[in-house]
């Protein structure tokens, strides 16, 4: 299923162990603190497990949300909603 990861990290360095726990889990940044890619449920609660160890929960947030790709193919995208540097081919083809 497709997954979307955001976050506000206020640590740099947490932010940082986020970013590459998302990139080695095959997501694929989308915007800084915004990864997306094709997960099963199980690389889902992994993911979650690794990333609650990164934040700060008085100040910090993660949100990750699965999504079918029904309703990801419904989705609304306006102006510039990816940064086209940071996009990937491979998820070029997901959003198109």
């Amino acid at each position: 299923m497709l997954t979307w990861v955001i976050y506000d990290i206020s640590d740099d360095k947490q932010r940082t162990k986020a970013a590459k726990c998302c990139l080695r889990s095959g997501l694929y940044r989308v915007q800084k603190s915004v990864f997306l890619g094709d997960l099963n449920s199980n690389q889902v609660d992994q993911l979650a497990l690794q990333l609650e160890q990164q934040l700060d929960p008085h100040v910090d947030r993660i949100f990750v949300f699965p999504m079918c790709k029904t309703d990801f193919h419904q989705a609304r995208l306006l102006g510039q909603a990816f940064d086209e540097k940071l996009v990937t081919d491979e998820l070029n083809t997901l959003l198109m």
